[in-house]
């Protein structure tokens, strides 16, 4: 499955645990105190740690969308 993960960035609230989730994925700003997406279309290996990181997420801000069609 090709995919896309979405943040919603106003909706973050700096708690970091998709980047305990999955590195490859986000990073993190120390000025805005929120959560970076470094590559919004990973490769399908990573299907698992984006679905973790989403599904961690306290302020429920990330989403991820099928991109295979």
């Amino acid at each position: 499955m090709t995919f896309k993960v979405l943040l919603e960035a106003d909706k973050c609230q700096g708690y970091a645990n998709c980047l305990i989730e999955a590195p490859e994925i986000w990073d993190f700003d120390e000025e805005s105190d929120r959560a970076l997406l470094k590559i919004d279309n990973p490769a399908d290996h990573l299907l698992a740690k984006a679905e973790a990181s989403a599904r961690c997420c306290p302020a429920q801000a990330i989403r991820i969308e099928d991109s295979s069609s």
